[in-house]
Parts: C-alpha cells; sequence; structure tokens
C-alpha cells in the first residue's frame, strides 16, 4: 500500500496544515502494516509554471517530441507517475484568498496530463485515470466558511477549485476536513476548530483502514 503526502504550505512548525496532514499519516501508519510514504513538501520541490515550451510539447505526440521537450516534461512526467502509483492521495493546504496556494495550482497544472493522468477519446469525451485512489483534501482556513455558518461561506473557491480538476482526473468522491476558524484572534474557536478537524481525520482514517481491510 502506497500513500503520496503532499504539503502546500511554506510555513514550517507554525504550518495548521502541515501538522493536521501529519498527524492522519502517522495515523494511518499505525493501521496498516508496511504502509509505504511519499512526501512532496511543495515549499521545497516547488512545481515549474506552465510555459509555452511546456504547453507545447504536452500537444507533440510522445513519439515526436525531441530532447528538449523531454526536459521540458519531466518533471511533470515523474510527478504523473508518482500520483498514479499511489493507491492513496493526502493533499494539504492552507486558504490563500479564498482558494489554494500558487505551488498547489502549479502542482494541477503539472498533473493534468493527456494520456497520462486523463484520455481524450476521438468522440470528444474525456476519462480520468486516477479513478482507485483515496484521495483526501486537508485544509486550513483563517476566516469559518462553514454553509449554514458563516456571511462568507459563498467565497469559498478552494472547494470547488480542487474537487474539479480532480474529479476531471477520476476522483469522484474526495475526502476534505477543512480547519475553520483559525484566527488567532478568537484562541477558543481555534482549538475547537483545530479539535473538530482531528476528529474528523480520525473518520476518515477509519474509513479507509476498513475499507483497505475488506478488499485484502
Amino acid at each position: 500500500m502506497r500513500l503520496m503526502h503532499v504539503d502546500a504550505s511554506p510555513k514550517r512548525q507554525l504550518s495548521n496544515s502541515k501538522m493536521l496532514s501529519a498527524y492522519f499519516v502517522e495515523t494511518l501508519k499505525k493501521r496498516i502494516p508496511g504502509l509505504t510514504v511519499d512526501y512532496l513538501d511543495l515549499s521545497v520541490e516547488t512545481p515549474p509554471h506552465v510555459s509555452g515550451d511546456f504547453a507545447k510539447a504536452t500537444y507533440t505526440p510522445a513519439a515526436e517530441r525531441t530532447d528538449a521537450m523531454k526536459k521540458t516534461l519531466e518533471y511533470s512526467d515523474n510527478l504523473c507517475a508518482r500520483v498514479l502509483m499511489s493507491d492513496l492521495l493526502v493533499f494539504a493546504m492552507p486558504m490563500y484568498n479564498f482558494s489554494m496556494p500558487s505551488s498547489f495550482k502549479a502542482f494541477i497544472d503539472n498533473l493534468v496530463r493527456t494520456n497520462l493522468t486523463y484520455n481524450f477519446h476521438e468522440d470528444g469525451t474525456t476519462t480520468g485515470n486516477l479513478t482507485r485512489q483515496k484521495t483526501l483534501f486537508i485544509t486550513a482556513r483563517g476566516a469559518d466558511l462553514r454553509p449554514g455558518l458563516s456571511p462568507w461561506s459563498h467565497m469559498d473557491a478552494l472547494t470547488l477549485a480542487l474537487r474539479s480538476p480532480f474529479a476531471f482526473l477520476g476522483v469522484e468522491n474526495p475526502w476534505f476536513v477543512d480547519a475553520q476558524p483559525l484566527q488567532f484572534s478568537d484562541q477558543v474557536a481555534r482549538e475547537e476548530a483545530l479539535k473538530r478537524a482531528r476528529h474528523e481525520l480520525d473518520a476518515v482514517a477509519q474509513e479507509w483502514v476498513d475499507s483497505i481491510a475488506r478488499l485484502q
């Protein structure tokens, strides 16, 4: 069993999303014997942003790509391979201006690849190739954007921005655990939010463990 763990926060010890993702992964490691973890910190290894050369290379048939094109796609090729060989995917990030950090957007741009992570068919339809991976998004938010509880809930652009591209890649029912609100001005609400997130992560971990056990 292989898990890919991706953090997208530039913070270190002060990162709530990193702390929560580490908590979840450690919980799984204790419950799934032999679990292999492939860790990627996007603040250390930031994906290259899409360039004109990248776009040209991706639209060139693989057999016709030059050495320069292959070099341009090298990071993306390796990233796609790492994701595709994983059984479990854990993506953690803070919310920046109601959406994702640019490093994770670059991650997505490098991951959405024709004939690798999705297939484009002659009739114009597409099918994603990440259909077997269990996928969890862990987000840390300063504001409380829970529907029905916050007047700002309509400004949550992050959930849709994560759900849509991964649905295109075949992830139909991802899990979301959103720690909110995490403002330092209200320590009580902050602690309650982190406690609530850990409780939700425990539930997801148990669900994953039970599901894996049924398949064995």
